[in-house]
This record gives structure tokens, sequence and C-alpha cells, in this order.
């Protein structure tokens, strides 16, 4: 990839994040994408900047060959049609390539979700005795009180929780502020956190970040998920685990239970309440298989 189209892709990165505030790990997708589609451009001779419409379904067509799944291409889309769209706008080039290029239809998968009994077991797996199991019980018990992303989770700061009003304040994507409420139980466990574990794991060392690492450092989400990885091994889980699984388990358990969507899409800080219906269909499989066990026409 040439000097040129580094430069023009850092550029407009910087500009996305300015004005729309995106998150650092679809800054960083983003990043990924547009730098292995100018390759692929610079294979075949052609600038980033003078890409026409044909050349981008050359490269969709490469895609599929290359057996790219739907849902990266997809957003490979998004970022593309963002791209030619700012050069458009900063007059580097006449004409947006990315007009009439349809997105592929890819299906719109149920979020994979924990029963009330597994999300107990997966509570109860790490060693409290130990200061990293004490801290784990607690970031576990926060995730699925609060239905929080990983992210968020890692990078609150002493600052953003208050256990006297027993809520927290997250700072979530495009930089939206909301406050969520913790409950007394993952209250309770933070609480025993800081009493003991906290001061232990920063043996000495000075951080504003409430979940450290043994290094006394903000942990990286890859660390945490792996961890959960690991406590879902112990605890005999055989669903399948994602690092949105305690969110996902949050919502649906909410919905069960007869919480408002409005509610829920407030708690997890979708912008749009589409975003949240999906669970609603989980709600509904629920229902359904107790309709089935226990109604006697079922």
């Amino acid at each position: 990839m040439s000097e040129i189209a580094i430069d023009i892709i850092n550029t407009f990165l910087d500009a996305l994040w300015l004005e729309r505030g995106l998150s650092k790990n679809t800054l960083e997708a983003y990043r990924t994408d547009l730098a292995q589609f100018a390759q692929w451009l610079q294979k075949q001779t052609i600038i980033l900047s003078m890409v026409t419409r044909e050349n981008l379904q050359a490269y969709l067509s490469y895609r599929y060959q290359q057996k790219f799944h739907p849902r990266s291409t997809a957003r490979f889309l998004s970022c593309v049609r963002r791209f030619y769209r700012w050069l458009l706008r900063e007059g580097r080039i006449k004409a947006d390539p990315t007009l009439n290029i349809e997105s592929p239809k890819i299906g719109k998968p149920l979020p994979k979700s924990l029963s009330e009994v597994e999300v107990e077991q997966l509570l109860a797996a790490p060693n409290i005795n130990e200061s990293i199991g004490m801290r784990d019980r607690a970031m576990l018990e926060v995730l699925y009180a609060s239905g929080l992303r990983i992210t968020e989770l890692v990078s609150l700061s002493m600052t953003s929780i208050n256990l006297r009003q027993g809520v927290v304040r997250v700072l979530g994507k495009g930089n939206k502020e909301r406050l969520v409420p913790l409950g007394e139980e993952a209250s309770d466990w933070i609480m025993q956190y800081l009493q003991s574990a906290r001061s232990a794991l920063l043996n000495g060392r000075v951080s504003d970040i409430v979940f450290i690492s043994q290094q006394g450092q903000m942990m990286t989400r890859q660390t945490f998920w792996h961890r959960i990885k690991q406590y879902a091994k112990l605890a005999g889980i055989k669903s399948p685990i994602s690092p949105h699984t305690l969110r996902h388990a949050f919502a649906t358990h909410l919905l069960n239970h007869g919480a408002d969507l409005r509610v829920v899409q407030l708690l997890l800080g979708h912008s749009d309440v589409s975003t949240t219906t999906i669970y609603t269909h989980i709600a509904k499989e629920r229902l359904k298989s107790l309709y089935a066990v226990h109604h006697p026409r079922a």
C-alpha cells in the first residue's frame, strides 16, 4: 500500500472520529477494510482515489470468491461508502463510485444467551478467595446486572461508580453517556472487591481504573473475554459463549420478567429501539417453550 493511500486513510479516519465519535474498535476495523482494499487496488495498478463503480464491483466479486463473510463485506461497504462520500465532500473526487452498489443480504442472527441457571453457574465460577477471582466475580456481576459492553466495563473509572446511589455512569458508543443501575448484588460485590482485592492487585501503585490487571493497569477486553471463556468451561456451560453473552442474558432476562422494551433500550445504550427488538424474539421463544411444557393442550 502506497504512502499516499495511508495518508488519505488516516486523514479520513481522523475526520470520521471527530464527526461521528466512533469507537476505537470500529475505526480499527475500517482501517483494516480500507488497507485491504488499497492493497488489492495496488495489484491492479489502480489508485484508491480513482476507483470506479466497476472496480468496486470487481473487488466485491473477489471477496465473494475468497469466501469473506457477508457481514464482513457489509461492514466494508458501510466503511467505503463513508470514505468516498468524504472524498467527494472534500473535492478530491468528482463522482461517488459506491452509488447503486447493493449490500449483501445477511440474516440477523439471534444473539446467544444463557439461561438464568447457567448465569448463576458462571457467576459462581471464580475463586473469590483469591484477589483475581474476587475481581472477576465483581466484573461478572456488574456485566449481568448492568448489561455493559466489555469495553465499557474494563474502562470504568472510580469516579464513574456511585455505590451509595447504586448506579454507574457509562461512556458508550459515539461518546454517549448513560446512567445504569447496578442493583444491590453487584454493588455488594464491587464493595467487597474494593475493600480487599483491589489494593492487593495495585500493590502500592496508583490507578483510577476500577477493575485493574495484575500489573495495576486497565485490562484489555480480550483478556477478560478469555477469562469469561475459562469460567464458562469451569462451570460446565455447553452453550456458545461470546463477548456479549452476559449483555444478551441481561436484556433477555429483563424482558422475560416483564421489563418494557424502551427501558431495556435505554439501559443497553441503543440509539434505535429497532436494535433492541431482536431480544423480543428470544423472549417469545422462551414463552413458546414454557407454553409447550405447561399447557395441557400444547
